[in-house]
């Protein structure tokens, strides 16, 4: 199997933007394998971790984003503590994630960005997450208004999302993250 090498056109590998953006030494990996062993996305994704990781030693380009386990992993941190040199491979997939929504020609699977961009614009808004809101925000985004409605019905009857927002949290302390994170892009 032939693999093309390339890097970006400004001489800037995706392993250097990675490690700049992570602050994890990629070249450190072994191929031990243990922490796509431990994966528990690992069989939905078809990749593991080792593999994401030994692609981008070759520099081989931008395979990360056309694999879904960019988008399906969970940060558990089973492939940290599995790791005998330690590699965090959550910092790693939260950079190739951040690289991914830079680059507007990235083709995100399955609407994951909608569904993160809703997420936060909820807790930004409320202090926590607000199911409905966010549910009608990725309708919004993603233009699938009327598919699940039937299902809206029977989580508000079985109280498993609410109806209307909590105001309990603490709204300053949300902000302060939220500002705390802008700084650092």
């Amino acid at each position: 199997m032939a693999f093309v090498i390339s890097k970006k056109k400004n001489g800037v590998s995706l392993k250097d933007t990675v490690e700049q953006i992570s602050g994890v030494s990629i070249n450190e990996c072994l191929q031990c394998k243990k922490c796509s062993s431990g994966c528990p996305v690992v069989s939905m994704t078809g990749t593991g971790p080792a593999e994401t990781i030994r692609r981008l030693q070759l520099d081989e380009g931008y395979f990360p984003f056309g694999n879904n386990l960019i988008w399906m992993c969970v940060s558990c941190e089973t492939c940290y503590e599995r790791c005998p040199m330690k590699i965090d491979m959550a910092s790693v997939m939260d950079a190739l994630r951040i690289i991914a929504v830079r680059d507007k020609k990235l083709k995100q699977k399955e609407n994951v960005h909608v569904f993160n961009q809703s997420f936060l614009k909820t807790v930004k808004i409320f202090g926590r997450t607000y199911d409905l809101g966010m549910i009608g925000s990725y309708k919004m985004g993603t233009s699938t208004f009327m598919q699940d409605t039937d299902k809206i019905p029977v989580l508000l009857g079985k109280r498993k999302i609410a109806l209307f927002p909590s105001f309990k949290a603490d709204k300053k302390y949300v902000k302060r993250i939220f500002k705390k994170v802008k700084d650092v892009e």
